[in-house]
């Protein structure tokens, strides 16, 4: 018998439903959650996790059905109701004013009239106990999405609920983050709090969750003990069908084939006092290939992904080239128009416009590469043309959406996500540069998306992968490399590459190597 099988419920909902349009995000769903246990919250992206989490935290108000909290029936109208009951969320999408510090954030949700320096006092203390280092005085526009998560994290702790939802928590944590958080929950269940956790990474579910409630088009249709489950048969009850496994054929030839993207002797000085400094990176990737960037959140992948995707510039125009040209001096149109793709770390303002429609957003990537297609002969914008190239992406990715062209914000976190992928990769690019590809995606996308960077490596392209989700590297990657404080160590090959060797490089146990004979010979510049 499941431990808390029979437990008294902290909360409970029955027969919650939410419609939006036509849709039924969430038809008459069932749940409880006991006192002092973890219960997992599995489903595809679009099964309809953010809607009824988002009612829990009253974000969303249900069209029937009914909410209990220690047994008595509540309306959760708005999350300052849900703080006061007890409830806390770290959501998937950050909640921060990027010009306010860290401290400054955290003060705003607490509403207690504690000084600055207090809250930033508690904050630093709390966030180095749990393994979170947290700098108080940051602003939040300088960190990255890492450095963000943790702010989320220790601003839901500061509040004690006694129900944690956490969406995704460890999708930009290090293992050995992720592992401390897991020491934090554990000692949390302990002390009898209640966590709603949701999460694609099966594995970490198996591992802590005590109960699982498994969604799909936004019905309950199952519940579990994770621990007696495989993560494919976890999988297979959120898709209904068998998970594809990654296929990553050998790389051939790639000693003799041209290398598409070039960095070289990359310098970066900090931008801001919170930066970091990038110090003479060399890479090369070729046609053909995959090669993955490791490392720590806020460890300089963000101001690397800047200087190739051309959103910041280089003095040093060889810096950076594209297909043999010297493209520092170019912006991301520039080097879009030269073949090459890029997807950012962030995707709802970086990636998308979130008030934009799909199509809208899809002419703001590519009205330069496909000015022909989207552009009509009178010179006006070829409504039909975008829409139907948007629709392509959406069925090709399986786009779960509620409207036949909703806004960028209206989708989950892993529907757009596979939206922005699909748009870059629809394209058929020579060089691809992704950030975080797989961010809060489920394991049927995530491993559609890793497919199809593989195979578009493997029909000429260049591919680079920068990621904090080590299996997904060693998936997919013909060889990583590890960003560590602005250093790039030495490109290492899949087969001589180890957790432990890339953890190492990781933590900063080794400084970052000269790069190898192969990473330092630049193709001839045209």
């Amino acid at each position: 018998m499941n431990l808390h099988e029979g437990a008294a419920n902290l909360l409970e909902v029955r027969g919650l439903t939410k419609i939006f349009g036509s849709l039924k995000a969430c038809d008459s769903i069932d749940l409880g959650i006991a006192r002092g246990e973890i219960h997992a919250l599995l489903g595809e992206n679009g099964a309809g996790k953010s809607t009824l989490v988002k009612m829990l935290f009253g974000s969303l108000e249900p069209h029937s059905g009914e909410i209990l909290w220690n047994g008595q029936p509540v309306r959760i109208t708005s999350p300052g109701i849900a703080k006061k009951l007890g409830i806390g969320m770290v959501f998937q999408h950050f909640s921060l004013f990027e010009a306010l510090t860290a401290a400054e954030n955290i003060a705003l949700s607490l509403n207690d009239g504690a000084p600055i320096s207090t809250i930033a006092a508690k904050a630093r203390a709390l966030s180095y106990s749990y393994g979170l280092p947290l700098d108080p005085d940051a602003l939040v526009g300088d960190l990255s999405v890492g450095e963000r998560q943790r702010i989320e994290i220790i601003r839901c702790l500061l509040q004690t609920p006694d129900l944690i939802i956490l969406d995704e928590p460890t999708s930009v944590l290090t293992p050995q983050e992720a592992d401390k958080l897991f020491e934090t929950l554990e000692r949390l269940r302990s002390e009898g709090k209640s966590i709603l956790y949701i999460s694609h990474r099966l594995e970490e579910v198996k591992r802590m969750c005590d109960r699982a409630t498994v969604l799909r088009h936004g019905k309950v249709v199952g519940h579990c003990n994770p621990r007696e489950e495989t993560a494919s048969s976890l999988a297979r009850m959120m898709v209904g069908s068998e998970v594809r496994a990654v296929e990553r054929p050998p790389a051939e030839g790639m000693d003799k084939a041209e290398s598409l993207l070039e960095i070289v002797n990359l310098n970066r000085k900090p931008a801001t006092p919170f930066s970091i400094p990038l110090r003479n990176i060399n890479l090369s990737v070729r046609a053909g290939e995959v090669v993955g960037i490791a490392g720590v959140a806020g460890n300089g992948q963000g101001e690397f992904f800047e200087a190739v995707s051309g959103e910041v510039l280089q003095q040093d125009k060889a810096s950076v080239r594209i297909r043999g040209r010297q493209v520092g001096g170019l912006d991301i149109t520039g080097r879009r128009l030269l073949g090459a793709a890029f997807v950012p770390e962030e995707r709802l303002g970086h990636g998308a416009a979130p008030r934009m429609k799909l199509s809208e957003n899809l002419l703001l990537s590519r009205h330069a590469t496909d000015g022909k297609a989207f552009v009509g002969t009178a010179g006006m914008i070829d409504g039909k043309a975008i829409y139907s190239a948007a629709q392509r992406i959406i069925e090709v990715m399986d786009v779960r959406k509620s409207a036949p062209d909703p806004e960028a914000a209206s989708l989950s976190g892993g529907n757009l996500q596979k939206f922005i992928v699909g748009r870059e990769l629809d394209r058929k690019p020579s060089v691809m540069v992704v950030n975080q590809p797989t961010w809060g995606v489920d394991a049927g996308a995530a491993a559609h998306i890793r497919q199809a960077l593989i195979e578009l490596a493997r029909n000429g392209s260049a591919v680079l992968v920068i990621s904090q989700d080590l299996d997904e590297l060693f998936e997919i990657s013909d060889s990583i490399a590890v960003m560590h404080n602005g250093e790039l160590s030495a490109r290492i090959p899949i087969a001589e590459a180890t957790y432990e060797k890339i953890g190492l490089l990781m933590g900063g146990a080794e400084p970052g190597h000269a790069a190898t004979a192969h990473d330092a010979e630049p193709a001839e510049v045209a």
